[in-house]
């Protein structure tokens, strides 16, 4: 049973992103519609070079559209300066990273407190919402370990609860499983979908995998920039 309610998170029309290189333009992004209610888990699907992390990071409001419009939350985040930006984006949308993008001179717990650091939460709050987020991901026995004594599953457990920390509204991951063998990034899937199903959080996913996408409720189909097919 899908757990949606049928209240629009993002909202794309006609969204363009467009570069020059030297005397061509090339289109990341051409006249892409979609719209991603509260609750989904949405899997963001094609080829290298078709556009999927463009639309993740457009959504993000870490790139702007050549043309076209983005709604996020209600809000369109083009509209914001760029102080506006990061605290929106850190409240609302955490973002996980193929690369896992850890400090490897941090802890597990202080990564994961990095994006309470922009809140006014005191310093034991801020640790106790961290440990909360590593529990929630299986790690609560490894707060103290660094990423190099970490396996690549656990290093992207720790990137999740790092993305979870501040409770966000939108969950947007980019190749999640991307450097993981099978079995770590089923785990990973399997976290992520527990993260939708029994918290309701909404989700997008950028994959090439079919085996990643299938954990998803929905799947959009992007080739050439295009949205091209969407498949419940």
């Amino acid at each position: 049973m899908s757990n949606t309610e049928n209240v629009p998170v993002i909202i794309t029309q006609n969204l363009t992103k467009e570069y020059v290189r030297d005397s061509y333009r090339v289109f990341a992004l051409k006249d892409v519609n979609v719209t991603i209610n509260k609750g989904e888990f949405v899997a963001l699907m094609g080829p290298s070079g078709s556009g999927k992390s463009t639309l993740l990071h457009l959504v993000a409001a870490m790139d702007r559209p050549t043309r076209g419009s983005v709604r996020v939350l209600g809000k369109d985040p083009t509209s914001l300066e760029e102080e506006e930006i990061a605290r929106w984006r850190n409240e609302h949308i955490g973002f996980i990273f193929q690369s896992f993008n850890l400090l490897p001179v941090l802890t597990a717990i202080e990564n994961v407190e990095l994006p309470l650091k922009l809140t006014n939460l005191s310093k034991q709050k801020r640790l106790e919402h961290a440990t909360t987020a590593l529990n929630l991901v299986g790690l609560g026995d490894r707060l103290q370990h660094s990423p190099r004594h970490m396996s690549g599953g656990q290093e992207q457990r720790v990137a999740i609860a790092r993305a979870l920390v501040t409770d966000p509204d939108l969950i947007l991951a980019d190749e999640p499983t991307g450097n993981l063998d099978a079995a770590a990034a089923t785990e990973v899937l399997n976290l992520l979908s527990r993260l939708n199903r029994e918290f309701h959080k909404t989700i997008v996913m950028v994959t090439h995998d079919p085996h990643a996408a299938s954990f998803a409720g929905r799947r959009l189909h992007l080739g050439k920039g295009e949205l091209s097919v969407s498949a419940d």
